[in-house]
């Protein structure tokens, strides 16, 4: 018998469609969902449209911890809608203010050796305590709601082995910031990250959490710890030791790479403006002078990382002139906060604190000032992401940012470290927030669906036409995020219609290109996207594709496009194509006619064609799997369901 590691295990534990060792694409068995409000309603809308009369999953969950400032009616309205839909199709509903998917999802419903899809990148979260969580876009968590299959690449595994034990001023923060040190934010498509090694036993599922969620930023599928006693005795602490199952590596499993990370050296780290992967010390970076600092989000936002907080606050304030905002991820942290004192030290300190949200992560609010320094525990840096575009974002761990919150400079948590937070041998339990479990997986038949004007039909493909005839709506560089092609922050609220919220496409690069599309729509043409490296790294919006799929976007060419958004690309009809040669991209320029002949017969075939653009003749690719070939040429997977 073979030996397997981990994600084998669970993988073929799951597996209902292909090989992975003989085919490029496997399916498999979905066991838990989760959505967020701000692709939550996408999600439910198509899944309504699927005829489907309840969900089939083990259990599927409705969190409501983005669009949370109701300014104007369109977040109400979401939120209306959600908790309707989740009555109705048997979905748990978390109400506005219970918590962060992430961070909830873990403490009250993640479950070892199962299988869990998130309309959200950071659902590799769900890695720390043993399961095989990926994020994907809206309409996949739907198909798999219906009981159907996910899809992904056939992963090659790489083992990230620990050893040794972190030192006190630092935590899982800086192992996952040195972990993007070595391999960057793009180049890791197709691989999943498993974490082993003797040093995995010295951290605690909330820590190894933080790891798993930042994997989102690699570019990998997911990030995978194994079961162990440590996740036992979480568990149990939550009630939930019934939950629990030993998956571990076996003795002498091989995989397809390893990666040594020896946690005792490991020092402070940050990722400077504007990306995850640009990893610096703080000890070359100390001294500068912040103007905010924030704590929380899915990535650092449990009782483990505020209790630490606390510590370095007590019986101290916050530097005069630095502004600090905390969001704790969940009701019980915040519960636990206010039985030990912490809550009352953080208060006393001069600290803000905020909603159980996400909030600052995604520039819902608390946007730093024009040109400010803003330390940051939370896990994008991106340009503006913030809601400040100026602004100077840097990631760092809770201790780093505690005591830089003192001192109002960049600060070395190792020279003033704090004693550690043990793991609570027993968590206080109040799921009254959590909606409709009693009826999990049944729903109440005739619950009637909540609609208020912001929720709006979802759009439709066209089958890929034969020939392509079109031009180049915009050229973008290397490393466009999600964040860029659909904007999040004041415009999130859109994003259940569809034709409003189109209009903010690629805002951040050209205000104009909404407007240009729908010329060129109008005339009979097809939009083409060109851009460089990592295409659509980041956030796992589904609207970055469907959006400009009702702008009449048929096509993207790139250097390299990451695994979600590809996966969403093809999921709305557009073929994703990449260069054969990538130095073709430097003659083409924005507003070039395209010409691509044959391309419905070069995506039935091998993918490989030559088109022209501006004149000149460009060799593209894409490479697809025969259920992806199908998608495309129905118009999109909703075309299909249809």
């Amino acid at each position: 018998m073979k030996k397997m590691n981990a994600v084998e295990k669970i993988l073929s534990a799951h597996l209902v469609e292909g090989d992975p060792c003989a085919d490029p694409e496997i399916g498999i068995r979905i066991d838990q969902t989760l959505t967020q409000d701000a692709t939550g309603t996408m999600a439910y809308l198509q899944f309504e449209s699927m005829g489907v009369e309840r969900v089939k999953t083990a259990v599927s969950v409705s969190y409501v911890d983005h669009n949370t400032v109701q300014i104007g009616y369109e977040n109400a309205d979401d939120h209306d809608f959600l908790q309707s839909v989740a009555k109705k199709y048997g979905i748990v509903y978390s109400k506005c203010g219970n918590g962060i998917c992430h961070q909830l999802h873990l403490e009250r419903f993640g479950k070892p050796g199962t299988t869990l899809l998130g309309s959200d990148s950071h659902t590799p979260t769900g890695g720390g305590i043993g399961q095989i969580a990926i994020g994907a876009g809206g309409i996949d968590i739907a198909v798999a709601m219906a009981g159907g299959a996910f899809h992904i690449p056939s992963p090659k595994v790489r083992a990230i082995r620990l050893t040794g034990k972190l030192r006190p001023g630092t935590s899982a923060k800086d192992v996952i910031l040195k972990v993007l040190e070595k391999f960057g934010t793009k180049g890791n498509v197709g691989w999943i990250f498993e974490y082993t090694g003797d040093g995995v036993a010295t951290l605690d599922v909330p820590s190894r959490a933080t790891i798993a969620n930042m994997g989102a930023e690699l570019g990998v599928t997911t990030s995978v710890f194994p079961s162990d006693a440590v996740t036992k005795q979480f568990l149990e602490a939550q009630h939930r030791g019934g939950d629990w199952r030993e998956i571990l590596p076996d003795e002498g499993a091989v995989s397809d790479d390893e990666f040594v990370v020896d946690l005792s050296p490991v020092e402070p780290l940050m990722a400077a403006p504007h990306s995850p992967g640009n990893i610096v010390t703080v000890k070359e970076m100390a001294g500068p002078k912040v103007n905010q600092i924030m704590i929380g989000s899915c990535t650092n936002s449990s009782y483990r990382d505020i209790r630490t907080v606390a510590l370095y606050l007590k019986g101290k304030r916050v530097a005069d002139d630095v502004e600090v905002g905390i969001a704790c991820g969940s009701r019980q942290v915040v519960n636990m906060l206010a039985a030990d004192g912490s809550l009352a030290i953080l208060h006393s300190a001069g600290c803000r604190m905020l909603e159980n949200a996400c909030g600052f992560c995604i520039g819902a609010h608390m946007s730093p000032r024009t040109g400010a320094v803003s330390l940051r525990t939370n896990n994008r840096n991106f340009e503006g992401r913030s809601g400040t575009k100026s602004a100077k974002v840097y990631l760092v761990s809770p201790e780093t940012a505690a005591l830089s919150a003192l001192t109002g400079t960049v600060a070395l948590a190792t020279e003033s470290p704090v004693e550690a937070v043990p793991s609570p041998a027993d968590f206080p339990i109040d799921d009254s927030m959590f909606l409709y479990r009693d009826t999990a997986g049944k729903g109440v038949p005739g619950t009637e669906i909540v609609r208020g004007p912001n929720i709006a039909t979802v759009p439709k493909g066209e089958a890929l036409p034969a020939d392509l005839r079109g031009t180049v709506a915009i050229k973008v560089g290397d490393k466009i995020t999600t964040d860029h092609i659909m904007p999040a922050g004041a415009r999130l609220k859109f994003r259940s219609n569809v034709p409003e919220y189109s209009k903010y496409v690629f805002e951040p690069c050209d205000p104009t290109f909404h407007d240009r599309c729908l010329a060129n729509k109008d005339k009979g043409l097809a939009n083409v996207i060109v851009a460089g490296e990592s295409y659509g790294q980041g956030s796992s919006r589904e609207h970055a594709a469907l959006c400009p799929m009702y702008l009449g976007v048929k096509a993207v060419i790139a250097k390299g496009i990451e695994r979600i958004h590809r996966a969403n690309l093809v999921n709305f009809g557009i073929v994703p194509f990449t260069f054969a040669n990538p130095a073709d991209y430097d003659a083409i320029n924005e507003g070039e006619e395209v010409e691509i002949e044959g391309i419905r017969a070069a995506v039935e075939g091998d993918g490989v064609l030559t088109a022209k653009i501006g004149g000149r003749e460009v060799k593209l690719v894409t490479k697809l799997s025969e259920r992806e070939k199908a998608v495309i040429l129905a118009g999109g997977l909703l075309a299909m369901k249809r």
